[in-house]
């Protein structure tokens, strides 16, 4: 029978301090950290969730100049939005954050609230988030617990249990509350955080003579910090097979409006078609839009990974003549037809198209950030 895991804090109990210690002297100078204004917590907050903190900090500057409150975030339009996010992905989160913009409008006078269980009925706003804003906003002594914060605390205790299962999570967030400083719960939640980030790597890449637990870690102790944490088996990640249209005359290219629901809901694409098309059948498609294609040339082939699905992309340039919306039918009336700096400048493309845009000397989403501060 397999030995149960010790998940007290017998002998961690200096934990807290030392975790403190070490935050306050190796901390990174983030653009968020200078701020209690809990609004502006709660931006880079829902940014970092799946996404790089080097790459949310050009986007967090960038959408609180657009956006520097709450009414101008609950006001604006959908495209403008996007526009804003565009490059960070999982787009349904600047919705959500839009959703929860107007409902503190709404139901607060535009305060964001100082507690932890109204921050929590939020659109979008899940525990962690909500432990974020109330813990380093408000001071309120709750958990703010991520991926990296599980990772410290399952080394630390060496915590065998699955981190993906809720009952696992939800045991966790309450064995937390148990050395939560009270006076400085924001600084520990960032401290955990930022450990997590930094030193206490995943993939087998810890970096323990950096970690202020290194002497009382059980994982390090055992030499066994790589075998934590425990997860079940990963999903199956779904293939779909896309063909992607360029069509363009000597100066406009199209693009088109993604359904308002399912992947990358309400923004723009180039014509995709679901399957890997031949050249015929592109032509096909073609005729059915009251498109006539001088040239057609076959492009490089592409990916793009999402959370569950991966998509493989082969492409083809269609060059015809002068563009005429007038000439199109059924589905290719949806199709708008842009100069280069349109399709940049107002249009929300998603990364997942960057191959192509790059053929077009388009730059999208993060390409287009990264031109700005070179």
């Amino acid at each position: 029978m397999q030995k149960k895991a010790d998940l007290s804090w017998k002998g961690l109990e200096r934990f807290p301090e030392d975790l403190l210690a070490w935050f306050s002297e190796h901390k990174r100078d983030l653009p968020w950290r200078r701020t209690k204004d809990p609004y502006h917590i709660m931006v880079s907050e829902v940014m970092l969730q799946q996404t790089r903190v080097e790459a949310v900090k050009v986007y967090y500057e960038r959408f609180l100049k657009e956006f520097p409150d709450l009414f101008s975030l609950a006001g604006a339009e959908e495209d403008r939005l996007l526009k804003q996010w565009e490059g960070l992905g999982y787009y349904s989160r600047a919705r959500n954050l839009q959703k929860a913009a107007s409902d503190v409008c709404f139901r607060f006078h535009g305060e964001m609230p100082a507690s932890y269980e109204e921050l929590l009925k939020l659109p979008g706003i899940g525990p962690y988030t909500a432990g974020a804003i109330a813990s380093i906003a408000f001071q309120i002594p709750v958990p703010a617990v991520d991926g990296n914060v599980y990772r410290v605390l399952s080394r630390l205790r060496k915590d065998d249990r699955l981190i993906d299962l809720p009952d696992t999570v939800r045991s966790v967030r309450k064995e937390i509350t148990e050395i939560l400083p009270k006076e400085e719960p924001g600084a520990f939640n960032q401290a955990l955080m930022e450990l997590g980030a930094i030193v206490c790597l995943p993939n087998g890449c810890p970096k323990c003579g950096n970690c202020p637990a290194s002497s009382y870690c059980r994982a390090h102790l055992g030499g066994c910090e790589i075998g934590f944490p425990k997860k079940g088996e990963k999903k199956k990640r779904y293939i779909d097979e896309k063909t992607v249209l360029l069509i363009r005359d000597g100066v406009r290219t199209v693009i088109r409006k993604r359904s308002r629901k399912g992947l990358l809901a309400g923004m723009y694409e180039f014509p995709t078609l679901e399957g890997h098309l031949s050249r015929r059948e592109v032509m096909e498609y073609l005729d059915s839009v009251g498109l006539k294609a001088i040239r057609i040339k076959k492009l490089p082939v592409a990916k793009h990974i999402f959370t569950s699905r991966e998509w493989r992309m082969i492409g083809y340039e269609i060059r015809t003549d002068e563009l005429e919306r007038g000439a199109l039918t059924g589905e290719g009336r949806e199709f708008l037809f842009l100069e280069k700096h349109e399709a940049q400048g107002e249009y929300p493309i998603p990364s997942a198209f960057s191959v192509y845009a790059k053929l077009l000397e388009i730059d999208v989403g993060s390409e287009k950030l990264k031109e700005k501060t070179l």
